[in-house]
């Protein structure tokens, strides 16, 4: 088993030299409080549970958090 991800350090906007162009990261991109974005122990007991047969899928959840997400891009654009 790989160990977990180390979280990556803040990163300030860049400047190319050529085109002058700015990259910049959106906060969904940061870790936050210092952890790492996946919970491990989670990940291995839906593993666990895939491999008994035992993970259900519920496409009506995955379809909601889906369009509730789409959403929230959505807005934070309109915002910023």
């Amino acid at each position: 088993m790989a160990p977990p991800p180390q979280p990556r350090p803040a990163v300030k906007p860049a400047t190319t030299e050529a085109g002058g162009e700015q990259v910049r990261l959106s906060s969904t991109s940061q870790v936050r409080g210092g952890e790492p974005p996946v919970d491990s122990g989670r990940v291995m007991e839906i593993k666990q549970a895939i491999m008994e047969g035992r993970f259900r899928i519920n496409p009506e959840a995955i379809a909601d958090r889906l369009i509730d997400t789409a959403r929230e891009l959505v807005n934070a654009q309109r915002r910023g």
